[in-house]
């Protein structure tokens, strides 16, 4: 038996649905375990440029079975336009399969979501809008409706009723006009059963008891990833709060979200880009706002798989994923987008940060956001290779500079790095022989 947890070591978009593709030629079962379609992962393969929000990673390897475990909140419409996308292209997704206890994401939820970022003002803490947060509130709060109520239409139309009176209620509070329309949207309880009904019987031969599927892999010995979404410094407990993301992306997340033992994993691959970026308010103490960060987006394509926004881009923070490998335990890490830097002449790192208030040096991630917010990096500079890697397939292929880079950051992060991509594609994945 084999259980890899895939989990991103900065702040989202590292390439955790790349890594999860490549690695799930070997898997029997790819479990997402967290999250909802406010995230999505970009994967490039023979059967072309894939953007993912909902749907595992694992979807294009046929004999794979992929899992949207009870961690993950679901808006079935939305999850249903993206399956009927990916069987035009010629998937038919039979090896896709939902737990009955997953939480289901509500059009009132995304109306919630918004008025919230409205009411913040400057402020906002620049979420997607796509409900994810009050969906996990209504969760924790035990008034969700999950799939298996979806599954069952009077149970849904009862709860449904119950639960909008509560929500016109809270809209009205907000006294916001220019949201009127919305709100009358979002409550109308004949428009919301037509659609997610049909969305539910859309989606019911693909439902199933989730704890029984993943239990029955573990009993066969089967190799299981766990797929995560964003990253360590979006965890709802230990990112950069409240700049954060409701659910939890570390490990501990994992074994929670997917329904199976924390000792049932037996590695923990994590997931960091050459460089740095992240979308939505909040710290990003290396953050570029030059002609580097700008080619760096370039470059990188670095815009929201799911929302489309650029993406805030900087040097590499060894300070940010350090945190992460002491937090997560990573056996070893996925480095993505190692060719983004092959024209920078030169290229920093930040291995500490420092206060310029009391000129305190920083080696690890401030709980204060205050403090951090204030925080400068401290950079190490090294020279660039000016070489194209991209056709690089090996370790030795790689250029002197590029693997000095890589091993520095190997160095600062204290765990091998095993894996190096320099492209999209599958093929452009070097893997690395390391002590684990």
């Amino acid at each position: 038996m084999s259980v890899i947890a895939v989990v991103g070591a900065q702040w989202g978009d590292e390439g955790k649905g790349r890594v999860v593709d490549y690695l799930a030629a070997d898997a029997d079962l790819v479990i997402r375990y967290g999250g909802g379609n406010n995230a999505g992962h970009t994967v490039v393969n023979a059967h072309g440029h894939f953007k993912l929000h909902l749907i595992p990673s694992g979807i294009f390897h046929e004999r794979t079975r992929n899992l949207l475990g009870n961690g993950v909140v679901i808006n079935p419409p939305a999850l249903v336009t993206e399956l009927d996308g990916l069987v035009a292209a010629g998937f038919a997704c039979d090896n896709l399969f939902i737990s009955d206890r997953a939480h289901v994401v509500m059009p009132y939820h995304v109306l919630l979501d918004q008025l919230e970022e409205r009411e913040r003002g400057a402020a906002k803490l620049g979420t997607t809008s796509r409900g994810i947060g009050p969906a996990y509130v209504d969760k924790v709060a035990r008034r969700g409706i999950r799939i298996v109520d979806l599954m069952e239409p009077d149970l849904f139309r009862e709860r449904l009723a119950t639960t909008l009176p509560r929500i016109r209620r809270l809209a009205d509070g907000y006294d916001d006009a220019e949201m009127a329309d919305a709100i009358d949207e979002a409550t109308d309880e004949e428009r919301i059963t037509a659609a997610y009904l049909e969305a539910g019987e859309r989606l019911r031969s693909h439902v199933v008891d989730g704890q029984a599927l993943v239990d029955d892999a573990l009993t066969r010995g089967q190799r299981i990833l766990l797929e995560g979404q964003l990253g360590t410094m979006r965890d709802i407990d230990w990112g950069i709060y409240p700049y954060v993301t409701s659910s939890s992306p570390i490990p501990g997340g994992a074994s929670l979200g997917a329904g199976l033992p924390a000792v049932a994993i037996d590695r923990v691959l994590g997931v960091v880009k050459a460089y740095t970026t992240a979308v939505g308010t909040g710290p990003l103490p290396t953050e570029l706002d030059d002609a580097d960060g700008a080619a760096l987006r370039e470059q990188g394509v670095e815009y929201g798989t799911s929302t489309g926004r650029p993406r805030r881009c900087g040097w590499y923070d060894a300070v940010a994923v350090r945190f992460s490998v002491r937090l997560a335990g990573y056996s070893s890490i996925a480095l993505t987008k190692l060719d983004v830097l092959d024209r920078f002449e030169r290229i920093r790192l930040a291995t500490a940060y420092r206060d310029p208030v009391d000129g305190r040096e920083w080696s690890t991630v401030p709980a204060s956001t205050s403090v951090y917010e204030r925080l400068e990096p401290v950079y190490e500079e090294v020279t660039g290779w000016r070489t194209d890697t991209t056709a690089a397939r090996t370790w030795d292929d790689l250029p002197d500079g590029a693997r000095a880079y890589v091993e520095r950051l190997e160095g600062l992060a204290g765990v091998p790095i095993s894996h190096v991509s320099v492209g999209p594609e599958r093929e452009q994945m070097i893997t690395r022989e390391v002590d684990r």
